[in-house]
């Protein structure tokens, strides 16, 4: 028997593609571009936007008989044991092998955003949580295992990470981001990417791009951010996931940027994405998205039209299931309405994908290989260390904290016994389990209260809720208040409820008006305060709050960003003294709820002054964060120094931890531009690392900064190094600056091409142990 060459793995791929798209019928090719959800309700509340609206059914076996581009969510759309997850996906996959001429497989494709959206699969920290940390090689290392167990599963496609930066604290899917500044963004991502696709998992970039700048920060509304602000905060985090992760899909915005939807714009998802950063993968649509040009942004007046426009802007693939690129779209290029070439190039990216994952090849095989077990002891070791590093003790005056010696403490509020408090809207249990209230969780997930008296057993723990999560009633003061005049310390644990489309206080469609604490937790806090016991409060949250009220009244303050399934062991670590506190905050806390939108990243103009009644400066910082430990930065080497606009520059700094116990600094390089040709923020992010020091212990720390990082969109609309003054400020935070390297750059404005440097490179030279 003769191999045809599209099965033949020696040969290239582009040549096997080739070979097989001249075989294929029209409808086969665009068979190709779209996914299936099956099970995906077209009633009652939905998991993705408008779903009720958008899911259309469809007839299986007839539809698989032309093959089928991908499946969608078959482990998160209902609870379902793994192990018959995966045999079920594998007879599926074998169906549609058998259904159709080519015997082609469908990519499956699931939710990874905080670990395998799936029913017992571990639910680690939320994005925001993993900015906190400031650790990219553990976020490399959770990719890494996220990634596995999606391919044991047999998964090919995850839909993470989200790389949009915030811009506005109160849109709710701030927890899904990584925090406020591009290049935090843009490392801790690219780890994330690095560590799906070791795995054989192609990691898809979301949202590309401008998704958190829509106005007024409610979800999908238009995006009004200037063309500078696009350049150098919007799509830097993207650029760098796809050259230095090796991102192999790219998702496309719901929004819309000066009246252009993002599904329907060719000079994003090509000009940009494809001829500038030489993009070959796919770019899939968000869930319903190209539909939506016709139903939301009405710049089409039918499905098929919709398809031209998508197929046209780059979009190869429509997700989660068929709606536009199925027959409206066969019927217009047969019509000679849609050009049978946009059809090819995006079955082409596609079926160059399956051939990279082997869907192409004979000996391909869908069952499963051993056992599965999405919830191991080593993905909960990752989890905890993760969720550990990522607990930001923001404030601590008198030192309240660790509570080793404290023998009663109340623990109050509505986030200290409940385990869905530790997760965000998109783990399995937030997500889907709240449609099957019967299931129980799968995965074990202690709470703060449970977690505290087993980390002081010695010590009398009481505990009230005080008031629910949003709800308005105070009926519970008194309790709460009387629990807490009983105690030595009171902890507070306060915060949100992750939920979608205003099931929750945080996540998906859950904006908010302010930064008020939600319900009437703040007036619970006023009363836990007026009873004269020391409170703690802890946060556990999806964005940050306004904290000013409080200011001076607290005895400490923990903030954790939905740290998952080990969060409560690893909240009741840090009180107790066990865990040093070392995560850094990635997004600001403002002081006053009123105070937004802002962050770190303001030129001049956006910082306080005499011409505004308006303070926005905020009550914690960007990179902000204590420690029980102390450290010293010496023997900084920063001189003043000239360099050409292609220059480099080194400054070197020993951290030495002065304390009696070990912990983490995070050292962070600032960049100060003190004139440009355009406004610049005051100060921005350019490198930064992690230490882990034993007592006594140093590490000497050179940052090799090159004049790329200094570069900005100029006003023609071009990346340029200009020549001219800049600071270098070594800091604890953003505005905690311990050394300023000053230097010049000398000669003409550079522009800048595709390769210039996006990071700068840390050494760790060996100091004291």
């Amino acid at each position: 028997m003769t191999t045809a060459p599209w099965r033949d793995p020696a040969l290239p791929a582009e040549a096997r593609v080739a070979d097989l798209l001249s075989r294929m019928t029209l409808e086969e090719k665009a068979a190709q571009l779209y996914g299936v959800w099956v099970g995906a309700a077209t009633d009652g509340d939905g998991v993705a936007p408008l779903q009720r609206e958008m899911a259309t059914e469809h007839d299986w076996d007839e539809l698989i008989t032309l093959g089928l581009g991908q499946l969608t969510r078959s482990f998160g759309t209902a609870p379902v044991d793994p192990a018959l997850g995966a045999r079920a996906l594998a007879r599926a996959q074998r169906r549609i092998a058998a259904a159709g001429r080519f015997g082609i497989p469908a990519v499956a494709h699931e939710e990874c955003l905080a670990g395998f959206t799936a029913w017992r699969a571990t639910a680690y920290p939320v994005p925001l949580a993993w900015g906190a940390s400031f650790d990219p090689e553990l976020v490399e290392e959770m990719g890494r295992r996220i990634g596995r167990d999606l391919r044991a599963a047999g998964v090919h496609q995850g839909l993470a990470p989200v790389l949009d930066v915030v811009r506005d604290p109160r849109w709710g899917r701030v927890e899904e981001t990584i925090g406020e500044d591009p290049y935090l963004v843009g490392t801790v991502g690219t780890a994330y990417v690095r560590g799906l696709e070791s795995a054989g998992v192609v990691a898809t970039l979301k949202h590309f791009a401008g998704y958190a700048s829509s106005a007024g920060a409610r979800n999908l509304a238009p995006v009004r951010a200037g063309v500078r602000e696009f350049a150098d905060v919007t799509l830097p985090p993207f650029e760098m996931a796809l050259r230095e992760g090796g991102a192999r899909s790219v998702m496309a915005a719901y929004t819309e940027t000066d009246g252009v939807p993002v599904s329907a714009d060719p000079r994003l998802l090509t000009d940009v994405l494809r001829d500038e950063w030489g993009f070959t993968g796919t770019v899939v649509a968000d869930y319903f998205g190209i539909g939506f040009l016709r139903s939301r942004h009405r710049v089409a007046a039918d499905d098929a039209e919709a398809a031209g426009l998508a197929l046209a802007a780059g979009i190869d693939v429509e997700l989660p299931t068929v709606r536009c690129y199925g027959a409206p779209l066969v019927d217009a290029v047969g019509e000679g309405r849609i050009p049978e070439s946009v059809v090819n190039r995006a079955a082409r990216r596609v079926l160059l994908q399956k051939c990279e994952l082997g869907l192409l090849d004979e000996d391909w095989r869908p069952e499963p290989q051993g056992p599965l077990d999405l919830d191991s002891a080593a993905n909960r070791a990752v989890a905890r260390r993760l969720a550990e590093e990522s607990v930001v003790l923001l404030d601590n005056p008198g030192a309240l904290l660790p509570l080793a010696s404290v023998t009663r403490i109340a623990v109050v509020g509505p986030r200290a016994a409940d385990a869905l408090a530790m997760l965000g809207c998109y783990s399995f249990p937030s997500h889907v389990l709240t449609h099957h209230p019967e299931v129980p969780l799968g995965i074990e997930i202690p709470t703060v209260v449970e977690a505290l008296r087993a980390e002081l057993p010695a010590a009398k723990v009481t505990y009230a809720e005080g008031c629910g999560v949003s709800d308005p009633d105070t009926a519970g003061f008194a309790e709460a208040a009387a629990r807490a005049a009983e105690a030595d310390v009171c902890v507070a644990v306060l915060g949100d409820r992750a939920g979608l489309f205003g099931r929750g206080t945080s996540g998906e469609g859950c904006d908010v008006a302010d930064l008020r604490l939600p319900g009437v937790q703040a007036e619970l806090l006023d009363a836990l305060v007026a009873t004269g016991v020391p409170v703690v409060l802890v946060l556990l949250t999806g964005r940050p709050y306004a904290l000013g009220r409080w200011q001076g009244r607290l005895g400490a303050v923990v903030q954790a960003f939905f740290p998952g399934q080990e969060g409560g062991p690893a909240v009741a670590g840090v009180l107790s003294g066990r865990v040093d506190p070392s995560g850094r905050l990635p997004v600001s806390v403002p002081r006053l709820p009123g105070g937004q939108p802002w962050t770190y990243l303001q030129p001049p103009l956006g910082l306080a002054g005499e011409v505004s009644s308006l303070d926005p400066t905020p009550l914690y910082p960007f990179g902000h964060g204590r420690s029980y430990t102390t450290f010293t930065w010496e023997d900084f080497h920063g001189p003043e120094a000239e360099i050409p606009t292609d220059g480099s520059y080194d400054v070197s700094v020993t951290v030495r931890n002065t304390g009696d116990r070990a912990g983490a600094e995070v050292v962070q390089l600032y960049l100060h531009d003190p004139v440009a040709s355009v406004t610049r923020p005051d100060v921005r992010l350019i490198g930064y690392r992690r230490l882990e020091l034993s007592p006594g212990a140093s590490r000497r720390l050179t940052f090799r900064f090159h004049a790329d990082l200094s570069a900005f969109t100029d006003r023609t609309g071009v990346r340029v190094v200009e020549p001219g003054a800049l600071e270098l400020r070594l800091g604890a935070s953003s505005t905690d600056v311990r050394h300023t390297a000053r230097l010049r750059l000398t000669g003409p404005v550079r522009g800048m091409g595709p390769e210039r440097r996006l990071r700068c490179d840390v050494e760790v030279s060996r100091g004291t142990d």
